[in-house]
């Protein structure tokens, strides 16, 4: 194959791959073994959907309806840029075969636009607003894997995960956050098979593209003398500083995520305590950092004795914590973007780490929300956390209860061996 993210190459014959795919997906169903010409993105996906237990079968769930779906989508940042979307797209609405959808990070549609007749084709399957089709929920498609592998993707008719989807073909790319990088949602056109075509997947990266610069220049600017730290699912810390973006270190994360936790100030020999685990560093090996820290920042904004910021800063961790208190527990788990530098040892960005983790969790539970508490189920970092599995199978019922006992027992297993 000439590019494993195109589906077909050029000059091959669509029914007959259909068909090798087709079997390719009975083996893989029925034994586990991926043969004939299954492209790696699409192994890798089938791969990951065995193992969140997506039934071959499964037609995905409405999770969002009526005045909630429309109070939500309101209010999510791609709104702002559904009048760009359907200007671009409406070629592809006028042809009569294809829709474009934008959905959320969490692979809920919330826009659906196409001709009625092709739209009433796709509510068989459930592609409507307000459905989820996260990969770890929906198998293999289009807009959920592009949000899982965080790249444009294209995913051809037997392809898809779940037969009841494998008479479509879709390509989609994800939106990020201008500022932070952060994944916001997705963009996606489905239709038949003229959509295995280089030309698709390039367009939906374009358009994309363009939603991205469009966040931008929306953007109201930095209020002054704002700095911005996004933290969370990063091992490396991202600072905007007037508009100035810098990627730090891992060092220099943690050092910046302990001064934005304390804005009153730490000492040298406490932050030194904090930082390192191994307690035969010294001194100088902190000052260093620092000294390095400052020639990058400026030394307007990192000052010492004690060692502190001279300005404000937005931290998102921050911004979860304060939502948590305020009660709004969408709102927060729609700012966490993952654990707090998932891969940092640094004793006090651990507890941070942790304690965060803790409070979202405790407030999932509580709500009770099975639309929140499988957000965090799904995500990598909650996949095998048996008590909010618990709390989601608790308020679900039917088919899905069954499914999601199941992982319960799973991960239940696992965790006693």
């Amino acid at each position: 194959m000439t590019h494993s993210w195109v589906a077909l190459e050029p000059g091959v014959d669509p029914v007959k791959r259909i068909a090798e795919l087709r079997r390719a997906h009975d083996a893989y169903v029925t034994a586990g073994t991926v043969d004939g010409p299954v492209r790696p993105v699409v192994a890798d996906s089938w791969r990951r959907s065995a193992r969140a237990r997506v039934r071959p079968e499964a037609t995905v769930d409405v999770e969002l309806v009526d005045d909630a779906l429309v109070t939500y989508r309101e209010s999510h940042p791609l709104a702002r840029v559904m009048p760009l979307v359907r200007e671009l797209t409406s070629g592809y609405a006028r042809d009569g075969e294809h829709l474009v959808a934008v959905c959320d990070a969490y692979g809920r549609l919330l826009w659906v636009d196409g001709p009625q007749a092709t739209r009433r084709k796709a509510d068989l399957m459930n592609f409507v607003p307000g459905a989820r089709w996260a990969e770890a929920v929906a198998g293999t498609n289009a807009p959920g894997t592009a949000i899982t592998v965080d790249r444009p993707v294209q995913v051809f008719a037997a392809e898809h995960f779940c037969r009841p989807v494998q008479a479509w073909t879709c390509a989609a790319a994800p939106i990020h956050d201008p500022t932070t990088g952060r994944v916001l949602g997705a963009v996606d056109i489905t239709g038949g098979d003229r959509l295995a075509h280089p030309h698709s997947l390039a367009f939906v990266e374009a358009l994309a593209r363009a939603a991205e610069n469009q966040l931008a220049l929306l953007q109201p600017p930095p209020a002054a003398g704002r700095v911005q730290l996004s933290a969370l699912g990063r091992d490396e810390a991202l600072l905007v500083v007037e508009g100035r973006k810098v990627r730090l270190s891992r060092r220099h994360s943690e050092i910046l995520v302990l001064l934005a936790y304390r804005p009153e100030g730490i000492g040298g020999e406490e932050l030194l305590t904090e930082l390192y685990e191994d307690e035969t560093v010294t001194p100088v090996t902190l000052r260093a950092e620092l000294s390095r820290l400052r020639a990058l920042l400026g030394p307007e904004l990192l000052l010492s004795r004690p060692y502190r910021l001279a300005q404000p800063i937005d931290a998102d961790f921050d911004t979860v914590t304060r939502r948590l208190a305020a009660g709004t527990v969408t709102g927060a788990v729609s700012t966490y973007a993952g654990p707090l530098l998932p891969a940092s040892l640094a004793p006090a960005v651990v507890r941070l780490r942790r304690r965060l983790a803790d409070q979202l969790r405790a407030a999932l539970i509580a709500r009770g929300d099975p639309g929140l508490l499988a957000d965090w189920a799904y995500s990598p970092w909650g996949e095998d956390d048996l008590a909010v599995w618990r709390a989601l199978a608790a308020a679900l019922a039917g088919a899905q209860r069954a499914a999601a006992l199941a992982r319960v027992r799973e991960i239940d297993a696992w965790q006693r061996t």
